[in-house]
């Protein structure tokens, strides 16, 4: 039987597994752009089509996501050293995104096989149901102002004013609104809701078989 200090790293390697897998997820649902390359009206900020439009946005994904990538230079977008410099700065977020990512998922796997070898799924029901209010949490907070939110949100993970763009240096900022990256937040808090809700069900069910066997 697991102790209680194994069951609170194992709950907390979980969580960081999901948190990080859905925001892997989010950030590179390419699909999500195409829809606000038309919902946004992207297209009108820009002297770009949308093809020169996806292609300089795959680049810049692919340098964020490749950890041995140390220039970037878009084909279409000019960019000053304070606009090339947060995207290194966001490409260090992912590279730790994606560190924490690995670290966690075997422990994690390993955890939810000993609860289910012990029919101790149950276990599950009460750290997700509170983990379920966290999203909302973010959600109530956007909903009131996701400015704000978007300022805080780089204060806290920033450490310079470089994701202050200047369209005039960095046109890239035009084709990269805030309210695309209000969207890539829902579909991050959205994906975690769902994701904490099946780890609900699975302790539920689970709890339910076993009442019945025993």
């Amino acid at each position: 039987m697991m102790t209680a200090w194994q069951r609170r790293l194992g709950f907390f390697s979980l969580f960081l597994t999901i948190i990080t897998l859905v925001i892997t997820v989010a950030i590179n649902f390419r699909p999500l752009y195409v829809f606000d390359i038309h919902y946004l009206n992207i297209l009108d900020y820009t002297v770009v089509d949308k093809t020169t439009l996806l292609k300089n946005f795959d680049k810049l994904m692919a340098f964020l996501n490749n950890p041995f990538a140390s220039q970037l230079a878009l084909p279409d977008f000019p960019m000053s050293e304070a606009g090339r410099g947060h995207f290194i700065d966001v490409k260090k977020l992912f590279m730790l995104n994606y560190a924490v990512l690995l670290v966690t998922f075997i422990p994690s796997l390993i955890f939810l096989v000993k609860l289910k070898r012990q029919q101790s799924l149950w276990r599950l029901i009460l750290p997700f149901e509170l983990g379920m209010v966290i999203p909302v949490v973010f959600g109530f907070v956007m909903a009131t102002g996701f400015d704000r939110f978007f300022v805080t949100f780089h204060k806290l993970f920033f450490q310079n004013d470089d994701w202050l763009f200047d369209p005039r240096t960095d046109p890239i900022i035009n084709v990269l609104p805030e309210s695309f990256f209000m969207h890539c937040f829902i579909l991050a808090f959205v994906l975690l809701e769902l994701c904490f809700l099946a780890f609900v069900l699975w302790g539920r069910t689970s709890f339910k078989q076993k009442k019945q066997r025993s």
